[in-house]
């Protein structure tokens, strides 16, 4: 039973509309832990409704240093990283059931799907992902990062790669999308240490949406694929206009 020796472990804020799907997927798990950054709606008394929940409370500091923070509360040194908009198959948990866990440097990678307000995206960048979850807290952590963090991993190191598939669904209207895009736009702009030209702000802007929409052939995801491309193409021109702006463009 591999899966009473993993911890489930999740940062949160403001997740109360898909926490409830994310905590009934990760019910086989003897231990959840719930990090909540800064909840104004009801993520927290959602979590406490679950027996194998545990709750705590901090500060975000980014979500490289914040997974990291929310893995050493756990009890397992194994942890399975996942988000509260992420719900994990019944073949991806038994694949994890079966595990031996007796090579604390193995790493585990987890086939993401995505989907997008009701129906799976396969293009636009948003395709199915291969991500490193599963690892051993004491050989491995993310990346120090506020923002695209991952898994670090020591030259020569492999990941061995689960059946099953985790389903992701981030937003659940376009406000949602917009919200999301503003937040992680703004922590790419902390984080960057680039300024261009405006002019040459809007030609990444404009390559920001042709690399989504053409290259990446978004352009078949309907008008998922406009949204898409859209609104990446807006966090490339915000990114680099806040950073413009802060550092005194005229």
């Amino acid at each position: 039973m591999s899966l009473a020796n993993i911890s489930a472990v999740l940062i949160v804020r403001d997740a109360e509309a898909s926490l409830a799907a994310t905590l009934d997927g990760l019910k086989r798990f003897g231990e959840v832990v719930i990090y909540d950054n800064g909840s104004k709606d009801k993520t927290v008394e959602v979590a406490r409704r679950y027996p194998n929940v545990a709750v705590h409370q901090g500060e975000f500091s980014g979500f490289g240093p914040t997974r990291n923070k929310a893995a050493r509360l756990a009890k397992n040194d194994w942890v399975f990283s996942v988000d509260a908009d992420e719900v994990p198959d019944e073949a991806l948990l038994d694949a994890m059931d079966k595990l031996p866990l007796d090579e604390p440097k193995a790493v585990y990678a987890v086939e993401r799907q995505n989907y997008f307000l009701g129906k799976r995206v396969k293009h636009s960048g948003w395709g199915s992902q291969w991500l490193v979850r599963l690892y051993q807290r004491g050989s491995h952590g993310f990346t120090d990062v506020a923002v695209h963090e991952k898994l670090e991993l020591r030259e020569g190191e492999a990941t061995v790669k689960l059946g099953g598939t985790l389903k992701h669904s981030p937003m659940g209207d376009a406000g949602d999308f917009l919200v999301k895009m503003h937040r992680y736009t703004m922590l790419k702009a902390a984080e960057s240490t680039k300024t261009y030209h405006p002019a040459i702000i809007l030609l990444k802007t404009l390559w920001a949406f042709i690399r989504s929409y053409i290259l990446r052939l978004g352009i078949l995801d309907g008008w998922r694929g406009v949204l898409i491309s859209v609104s990446e193409a807006n966090g490339v021109f915000y990114k680099y206009m806040v950073i413009y702006s802060k550092r005194g463009g005229n």
